[in-house]
């Protein structure tokens, strides 16, 4: 990983500070509130993380309008979405104006910087939610994807065999996949595709896909999307996520859930050796990434998309 080069320190024994980061003035506030109670992370410890993981994390925010899930009680409390930049907000805050189907244009803010990432951090988001396609052309998406989400009954090793099956499903496909832990409960699955099909032609590709994989795998996995009717003990492979104005957990975000798990990238040798998702934390994954370098890095390279045209 590239050094954080003009992240600012920001101090432990204060509760709230002005840093500066690449030339920009971020008000940072509540720094010692805990926002997990066991082990003790304060806000602060959220704010560093992001900081230290910016290198890293910067290019696949870029350009993308960002939903904000603001959790101002730290990760047990309640929290709640929001799509709007606030005002008052600093001048430099870049924005991405999205028309919705009801005529309402909603001014979305975008983490085009170092300073940006933190003062949407500060603002009590703990994982990052940015659209799937760039701002010049929201609705064609770089990427389509399957969120793999345990049913109840279902552990996580049979989310992690859901995940080779469908990586094995895609390949077949000529279609090369990658995968990162959700950071919850499941696995995420991307496959970049050359800019082109609108949202909703991936979104059906997608579901076609899902219930295909259904069809061959009926004990293994579902693509019910009703709740009641899933059956239990099966993985859903969730292609619904794929539709307009959806959003999924970032690569490199941390998750609301005990010991601050974070959306990881791992590799399908790692996938197929098994693991448990909090063996990814807020307080390993900088060294990891530090070693191993940004392993999502192929999802944006122009190099690798997949023309998905072929079968629409």
């Amino acid at each position: 990983m590239k050094a954080a080069g003009d992240a600012p320190e920001i101090l432990r024994d204060t509760d709230n500070a002005v840093v500066e980061a690449g030339g920009r003035e971020v008000r940072l506030t509540n720094l010692r509130k805990p926002f997990w109670k066991e082990p003790l992370i304060t806000k602060g410890d959220l704010l560093r993380y992001y900081a230290r993981i910016s290198p890293a994390l910067l290019p696949h925010l870029k350009d993308r309008a960002m939903v904000m899930k603001r959790y101002p009680h730290g990760a047990e409390g309640e929290f709640f979405f929001m799509k709007r930049a606030p005002s008052p907000r600093p001048e430099w805050i870049e924005l991405c104006s999205i028309t919705h189907g009801s005529g309402n244009v909603i001014d979305f803010p975008m983490v085009q910087d170092l300073a940006t990432l933190l003062w949407i951090v500060n603002l009590g988001c703990i994982d990052l939610n940015q659209w799937y396609a760039r701002c010049d052309d929201v609705d064609r998406p770089d990427y389509l994807h399957f969120d793999l989400d345990p049913v109840p009954d279902a552990g996580f090793e049979r989310v992690l065999e859901s995940a080779v099956r469908v990586r094995d499903g895609l390949q077949a496909l000529g279609m090369t996949a990658y995968a990162k832990t959700s950071g919850s409960k499941g696995i995420h699955v991307y496959v970049p595709i050359v800019r082109g099909p609108t949202q909703k032609q991936v979104w059906a590709f997608a579901k076609e896909f899902a219930r295909a994989m259904e069809g061959n795998l009926p004990e293994l996995v579902t693509a019910e999307y009703r709740i009641a009717k899933r059956p239990k003990g099966r993985v859903l492979v969730d292609y619904n996520q794929n539709a307009w104005g959806r959003t999924l957990a970032s690569v490199y975000s941390v998750r609301p859930k005990p010991r601050a798990p974070v959306s990881t990238p791992v590799t399908w040798k790692e996938v197929e050796k098994g693991f448990r998702i909090d063996d990814f934390r807020m307080d390993n994954v900088p060294g990891r990434v530090a070693r191993r370098g940004d392993m999502w890095e192929p999802v944006l390279s122009p190099g690798t998309p997949f023309q998905l045209e072929k079968y629409l």
